[in-house]
């Protein structure tokens, strides 16, 4: 009977199924299994019943379904068979070597040891004959499962090639589809911007330009200069001269409005500052500088003498009376306002004669006094009253003592005053320190004065605080200088954009953001620093956000404040 028919009919009394992929799964459990005792224990656990005829089936399926076994196992068994062989060849060679010697002793023709000889031949063909069987065996056998092992990894690799196959095809669709989409998408994109281009085009107003001027007119002249280009050359140096003018008119505007911007913040910084001779001098010189040129730009000369007009006729060649008219009367109307120097001269002289005489002999009279009936203690109080300069001098001390006295209790008064001791403790255990404080609590301003008498700015070292505008550090910064009472520029100064207000003795450091980057173009480690605050932190601006890692990596102590 055929093993599959076989396998069928038994399950269905087993099972009380027989389709082929039932007969198919137990005849596969029977090839993987080990052992009879196996394939019986997997019958059970597919639903076969626990009973002798279960078992006899096994045994029996076991013993007629040839086994695969797995290639470590074949090459066990056939390493095995070589050592048995290796083994076995050995023992021939002994056995023939002893037959050999056997037949050298012929001194002793005996019929007895002949007949020995001829059964140990016998014997040993017998034993090569049996030995050469049960190596072909084996070596059948082991073919046999090399074959099946063979066949097994042909179908294996078959499918593994097929299934890599199958996904190569799915991805070269998929690059497909999505090649076609990019170009769907590409096409798409052009013709919207073809579409959008042409209609702005048919909303452009279509210029058309004049071509009816006549020959020798302005726009003729303009037009052909544009068309030759040996005439644009000749035109070039003055057209370059008349844009120098221009530029320098509009360079001069812009450094009258510098020099008035730094006059204006210089008397507004050092109003209660004690500069130095040459800071004065060099303030008034920047005044007189000022007035001279304001002065300058505003002379009229307006000379009494015809001014030509200006060009009043059109790029038409036409003329435009309304521009001729105030031409024509503009110096008409300008000598209701023009005054002469004979005049000014005139009025000067009026002015003159038109003053008080002094009255003479006015003050020539005296009050006489007796010497000898003067009283004593009225010199004695003159020369207890202190000079003009020495009392002007000690005001000028009393009035610092009360502003240094005001000074002080108003720090003291500050919110962040009674957290000073702490603070100075974090900020020595810690690299970086966020501090959070209402408006006005005085983080800015007390902060890196704190830092100052603890100790920071020693060795030459500074302590830095960015300001997102430019005021900003500079009223800091003469706020500062005021409550430490030094002179702004000295201990403490301030660096903004076109402006440096520090010196070689500056600690304590207000800047923008833009100038400590800046710096580290210069100095990348930030070595010249102790600490570093960075000032209205929550604002996020773009130089903040990028020092938050520059200066955290550099400096040896980060205050970030909010």
């Amino acid at each position: 009977m055929d093993l599959n028919t076989w396998v069928s009919d038994n399950a269905m009394k087993l099972f009380g199924m027989s389709e082929r992929t039932m007969v198919d799964f137990i005849i596969a459990t029977a090839r993987k299994s080990s052992s009879p005792d196996a394939l019986y224990s997997s019958l059970q656990a597919a639903g076969a019943p626990s009973d002798d005829s279960a078992r006899r089936f096994a045994l029996e399926l076991y013993g007629r379904v040839p086994h695969k076994q797995s290639t470590s196992v074949a090459a066990a068994a056939a390493v095995a068979a070589k050592a048995q062989r290796k083994k076995e060849e050995k023992e021939a060679a002994k056995l023939r070597k002893a037959n050999a010697s056997f037949q050298t002793l012929l001194e002793e023709p005996t019929h007895t040891r002949d007949d020995d000889q001829d059964d140990d031949q016998r014997r040993l063909r017998k034993m090569e004959k049996k030995l050469r069987k049960k190596q072909k065996r084996e070596k059948e056998e082991s073919n046999a499962l090399m074959s099946d092992d063979d066949t097994e990894i042909k179908t294996t690799a078959r499918d593994r090639k097929r299934k890599k196959e199958e996904t190569e095809e799915q991805e070269d669709l998929d690059e497909k589809e999505k090649e076609e989409e990019r170009l769907r998408d590409i096409a798409e994109r052009d013709a919207l911007a073809n579409r959008i281009k042409e209609k702005d085009k048919e909303k452009t107003k279509q210029m058309v330009e004049d071509r009816s001027s006549k020959e020798g007119s302005e726009a003729r002249k303009r037009r052909n200069l544009g068309d030759d280009k040996d005439a644009r050359k000749s035109v070039l140096p003055s057209i370059r001269e008349r844009s120098r003018q221009e530029y320098l008119k509009l360079r001069e505007q812009q450094r009258l409005e510098l020099l008035r911007k730094q006059i204006e913040d210089e008397e507004f910084l050092f109003r209660d500052q004690k500069l130095t001779k040459r800071e004065i001098q060099e303030h008034e010189y920047n005044k007189q500088v000022l007035a001279l040129a304001e002065a300058r730009l505003q002379i009229d000369t307006k000379e009494d003498a015809y001014m030509m007009p200006e060009d009043y006729i059109t790029e038409k060649g036409k003329i435009d009376k309304k521009k001729k008219e105030s031409a024509l009367y503009k110096r008409y109307e300008d000598d209701e306002q023009f005054i002469s120097e004979q005049d000014q001269w005139e009025q000067l002289q009026i002015q003159k004669s038109a003053r008080r005489p002094e009255r003479e002999g006015e003050d020539d009279y005296e009050l006489v006094f007796d010497d000898d009936q003067k009283i004593d203690f009225v010199m004695a109080a003159k020369l207890n009253e202190p000079e003009g300069e020495d009392a002007e001098l000690m005001d000028r001390i009393d009035e610092a003592e009360r502003r240094a006295k005001s000074i002080e209790e108003t720090r003291k008064s500050l919110p962040i005053y009674q957290y000073r001791d702490e603070l100075i403790q974090a900020i020595n255990d810690f690299q970086v320190l966020i501090i959070v404080g209402e408006t006005g609590s005085g983080k800015t301003t007390q902060l890196p004065q704190y830092l100052y008498e603890a100790g920071y700015t020693k060795d030459g070292l500074k302590i830095g605080c960015t300001q997102p505008r430019r005021v900003a550090a500079m009223s800091v910064a003469a706020r500062v200088a005021e409550e430490m009472g030094v002179h702004l520029g000295s201990e403490v100064g301030y660096s903004i954009r076109f402006e440096d207000c520090t010196t070689d003795k500056t600690t304590v450091k207000y800047m923008t953001d833009g100038m400590l980057l800046r710096e580290f173009m210069t100095e990348p480690d930030l070595a010249s620093y102790s600490c570093m605050i960075i000032d209205e932190a929550h604002e996020r601006t773009l130089s903040t956000d990028i020092l938050f890692g520059l200066i955290k990596i550099s400096t040896r102590s980060q205050v970030i404040d909010f």
